[in-house]
């Protein structure tokens, strides 16, 4: 609708006609394609890009562009988002974020509170503590089961270890005194996992920032309903967190690499203390 709104204002700056009607065309879950929603073999894809987009009749955009009418009728576009729910299985692998999800809804769910800035600032600084909580809550989990389950205490107890053979070059009997099976040694290699863990998250983060918070906002002229208190979704720049995400992504990657030191190192020092 945004997209849909500046064009009509800059075609109406254009010819000085309003624009005409436009009617908008959204499929089912089923999918199908934009030429069979609008009818026409012939489409021209006018926003966005191959994951979701919005199409027209070639003929309609050609109209436009020569500043023909459209003879009163409404303009037909097509919608098509069925990429968003198709590809391969690693799109599962979006579920991880889905908590983060619900914590960013819970940051622009706020009621509004006009003339309490300390407010604003309070309840943004608390969503983003309780963003950095879950980081830390879902690293430390990866590593209660990577270095304490199984390097600190399958590996170090030898019943543990015979049962799983996967784990004998970590234990100190079943390895015979091997060079890994030394609990320093144990803990630094299973760090790896919820390190990669982390990695991960990083990784999600930054090609969600590179498709979707790196777009520059539209640029239209302010409404005067939107002079005095703007709700979130009316900003042009409501979808553009190009500089913010990434400091959130450099904070959440650093809380779990520290959560992922502070496990490894604790145990090692109570380890040689005693």
């Amino acid at each position: 609708m945004e997209h849909a709104q500046e064009r009509a204002l800059n075609e109406t700056a254009a010819t000085g006609r309003p624009e005409a009607a436009l009617e908008l065309l959204v499929h089912g879950v089923g999918g199908t394609t934009p030429d069979r929603m609008l009818d026409d073999p012939r489409t021209t894809r006018i926003a966005g890009d191959d994951t979701a987009a919005v199409f027209r009749r070639t003929a309609d955009v050609e109209a436009a562009a020569q500043h023909t009418g459209t003879e009163g009728r409404p303009v037909p576009e097509a919608y098509v988002w069925c990429n968003l729910t198709s590809g391969n299985g690693a799109r599962a692998l979006w579920l991880l974020l889905l908590p983060f999800m619900v914590v960013n809804l819970a940051h622009w769910m706020r009621p509004a509170a006009h003339g309490r800035p300390r407010t604003i600032r309070l309840h943004g600084l608390l969503v983003r503590l309780a963003g950095l909580t879950l980081t830390v809550l879902l690293v430390a989990a990866a590593c209660e089961v990577a270095l304490d389950l199984a390097a600190w205490q399958c590996a170090g107890t030898s019943a543990c270890a015979e049962r799983h053979s996967w784990l004998g070059f970590l234990s100190p009997t079943v390895s015979d005194g091997g060079w890994w099976s030394r609990p320093g040694r144990r803990l630094a290699l299973a760090a790896f996992l919820p390190a990669a863990l982390v990695g991960l998250l990083w990784y999600l983060s930054l090609r969600t920032w590179n498709a979707y918070e790196s777009q520059l906002p539209l640029t239209r002229p302010s409404q005067p309903d939107e002079a005095g208190a703007p709700t979130a979704l009316a900003r042009p720049g409501f979808w553009y967190g190009r500089r913010l995400v990434a400091r959130l992504r450099a904070a959440h990657t650093a809380a779990g690499l520290l959560t992922v030191a502070a496990a490894t190192i604790g145990p090692a020092t109570r380890h040689d203390r005693a």
